[in-house]
């Protein structure tokens, strides 16, 4: 995913400005799925699966916009990853993700995240919004949150 040691480690620095507290809509954007082993609900192998997909998009001259990768918590023995990218990549599954979503951007530490959802479901209801689905943004991989001094976390709720 760099572009060379200088620019990043494996993950850009995040901006959290556009993402945080916004609501915007999404017609058919395309995304690559995959799937994360977890272990009550903390990943386990959430690397080389990133790894994996990088090296597919890569092989297709695809770009991941925004490096938005989406990560849905289906049990805490699974974490569906759903990797933004702008064309087709071959070799892995496809899906769009089409309507009206609020994404409220947290910083700091994982053990956080409870407190992080109820402040998320506080404002959307405040703002006159139901969540239908939940998706967490985990922005930079640990070494990355390190060495730029921040752990963005982003919290994005389909409303429509």
């Amino acid at each position: 995913m760099a572009t060379s040691e200088s620019d990043f480690e494996c993950c850009p620095p995040f901006d959290p400005i556009p993402w945080d507290d916004k609501t915007f809509s999404w017609e058919n954007k395309l995304f690559i799925k995959d799937h994360v082993f977890t272990f009550f609900y903390m990943p386990v192998n959430f690397g080389q699966v990133m790894k994996r997909l990088d090296k597919k998009v890569t092989a297709v001259g695809a770009t991941m916009p925004d490096y938005l990768c989406l990560s849905d918590h289906t049990s805490k023995w699974n974490m569906d990853l759903y990797l933004a990218v702008d064309k087709e990549v071959s070799g892995v599954e496809s899906t769009t993700l089409s309507g009206n979503f609020f994404s409220k951007v947290y910083e700091g530490s994982f053990s956080d995240t409870e407190k992080w959802c109820k402040d998320f479901e506080s404002i959307a209801k405040s703002d006159g919004h139901e969540i239908k689905k939940w998706y967490m943004w985990y922005t930079t991989c640990p070494k990355c949150a390190k060495k730029y001094g921040k752990n963005y976390v982003v919290i994005v709720g389909k409303i429509e």
